[in-house]
Formats: C-alpha cells, sequence, structure tokens
C-alpha cells in the first residue's frame, strides 16, 4: 500500500456537504488521494447514520453499522468519506480470509541475489499506521482467528502488538475503524445470511457506536431511486417507482410474517428499475428481477402483491 502523507486540514459544515440539519463542522482533507472513493453525486444520506459516520471520522469512534442487506450500509460509509476526501480501504471478512492475509506473513525474496525470507505486512499494519478508514464488510461472518486480531484495535489506545515482528503498532492520529454487518452477532437465525457467526459479545461491547439501517420509509426509498434513475422523475414515473416501492413493502410484510423465505431490498428495487428500462416491461422486469429467485411455493404469493400493486400482469 503506498503511504499517505496527507493530514486532514479543512473544516466542512455538515448541513452544507451533507444536508444534515446540525450546525457542526467536521475536519476534511484538502485533496483527494488514490483511495478516496468516487463521489456519488446523487447519493441520500440517512440523517441519523450520516451522524454515527461523522463521529467515528472527527471524534475516532468505533462505529458498526448494523442492518439487512441492500441497504447501502458500506456506500453509506463511503460517500461521506468521499466528501471528507478521507482515504478508505474495504476488506470483506468472507470464510476465506486468514490471520495471515490480514496481518501478513513471511515471504521469500531476492536480495542481493540471494534469496531471503522476510516478513511482508498484511493490510492491517499497514492500513493502522496510516491516515485512512479501514472498513470491514461482513463483519459478522469473519473467522475466529481474524476477529480476536480486531478486538486489539478496539480497546481504549487500540495498539496492535504484532508477534510476528516483536513490536508494538500505535495506530495513526487520523486511523478510523468501522465495520458493516447483517445480523449483530446473532448468527443466521433467520435462514437469510448464510456463513455468519454469532459474535463475542465482549467485542460487540468495545465498538462506540452501533448504528442502524434498515429499510427506508418509502419517500426515501423513493428519493434514491430517482437519484439512480433520473428518466423515472415523471408523473407517471414517480407513480411507478411508488408501486415498485409498495411491492417491495409486501414482500418485507410477508417475510416478517413468515410467509416468504426471500424479501425485496432497496437494491433489488434499484436493480428491477434498471431492468424495466432494459427490457421495456414492468413484469417482465419484475421477474427477472426478484421472481425467478424466489421459492416456487412462493411465487404466487409475489405476484399477487404484485397484482395489487399494478394489477394484472
Amino acid at each position: 500500500m503506498k503511504q499517505i502523507e496527507q493530514m486532514p486540514s479543512e473544516r466542512v459544515s455538515i448541513r452544507d456537504v451533507f444536508g444534515v440539519d446540525s450546525d457542526l463542522c467536521v475536519n476534511a482533507f484538502k485533496e483527494r488521494g488514490e483511495y478516496v472513493p468516487k463521489i456519488d453525486p446523487n447519493y441520500c444520506f440517512d440523517p441519523e447514520v450520516t451522524l454515527a459516520i461523522l463521529a467515528g471520522f472527527t471524534s475516532n469512534r468505533r462505529t458498526l453499522i448494523q442492518g439487512t442487506h441492500g441497504t447501502g450500509k458500506s456506500s453509506h460509509i463511503e460517500q461521506v468519506a468521499a466528501r471528507l476526501n478521507w482515504p478508505c480501504l474495504r476488506i470483506n471478512l468472507d470464510g476465506h480470509l486468514s490471520r495471515l492475509d490480514f496481518i501478513g506473513k513471511d515471504s521469500i525474496v531476492i536480495k542481493d541475489g540471494l534469496q531471503v525470507t522476510e516478513f511482508k505486512e498484511g493490510i492491517l499494519p499497514q492500513s493502522i499506521q496510516q491516515p485512512i478508514a479501514l472498513v470491514l464488510d461482513e463483519y459478522d461472518a469473519g473467522r475466529p482467528d481474524v476477529m480476536f486480531v480486531i478486538q486489539q484495535l478496539l480497546e481504549q489506545d487500540g495498539k496492535y502488538t504484532s508477534l510476528e515482528q516483536n513490536r508494538v503498532i500505535t495506530p495513526h492520529p487520523f486511523f478510523r475503524l468501522f465495520a458493516t454487518c447483517n445480523t449483530l452477532g446473532l448468527g443466521n437465525f433467520s435462514g437469510m445470511y448464510s456463513g455468519t457467526q454469532v459474535l463475542n459479545h465482549s467485542q460487540l461491547d468495545r465498538w462506540n457506536i452501533i448504528a442502524t439501517l434498515n429499510y427506508l420509509d418509502p419517500s426515501h426509498e423513493a428519493k434514491i431511486i430517482l437519484s439512480k434513475h433520473p428518466e423515472f422523475d415523471t408523473e407517471s414515473g414517480r407513480h411507478l417507482v411508488d408501486q415498485m416501492i409498495a411491492t417491495a413493502g409486501l414482500t418485507r410484510n410477508g417475510f416478517m410474517a413468515g410467509d416468504l423465505s426471500t424479501v425485496m431490498s432497496p437494491r433489488t428495487v434499484i436493480t428491477w428499475a434498471e431492468n424495466i428500462r432494459i427490457f421495456g416491461d414492468v413484469a417482465t422486469a419484475f421477474r427477472l428481477s426478484f421472481v425467478n429467485r424466489c421459492d416456487e411455493e412462493e411465487k404466487a404469493l409475489v405476484n399477487e402483491y404484485f397484482f395489487r400493486c399494478f394489477g394484472d400482469p
């Protein structure tokens, strides 16, 4: 990883930059580096989650964002970082990421024409020594050996003891740590998130801020879809989007009632809108975006939800 030399040297208004009703100002970098995410000019910020993420950036609070899939947890952190010009790096804690991948391992290198063994730092020790926001995606799917490495970073001083290098690494003053998860340490209790683990609650207790980003209210969800697909921003288009969101709401209610095993996330609704543009037909796009992923016995109920909102397909 390339060394980052910048430091946050500017103050920006939360109200002006994020549209959140607050008089607070936060630190930001003056220039954009290669690790700064690209700005999505149409991104819609959730006020409470935005304030939680900003607290993570400005006050060095370890911040965990929990919520259902497709609600934009990781992208929310990225878009805050993008507007602060704050370098940001995302790591997916899937079951294949080992402790050695995370912290580093011995590698054979050529020096002065000879093969020698040298320790190569992993992404974790490299990141904590730089002014960067490290985002741990799928935090509840991490392997136990990886999770206990993370626990060191959640202590008050956040120092990391590298046994491989026989040294203690003090985090950079502007290193920040975030994570996203679906289940908040409860495991795959709903059957929706295969591969997630029951998390150590003493570790969960070390996160300073836990924010929730679940299904949005219909007006906010419509605003996001229209920002992604401005071609629907007409009277008829807005009515269509409202119908789509109403259909998604019925699937979510059906899931909560135990009638469905699959649910439409906001990401699915956005995909549906994209497929309407491609195929030119609402019902066809609905089948290709959602219905075909449902259990055969549930498709009749899903089609009934569609009929309630759109009429006979």
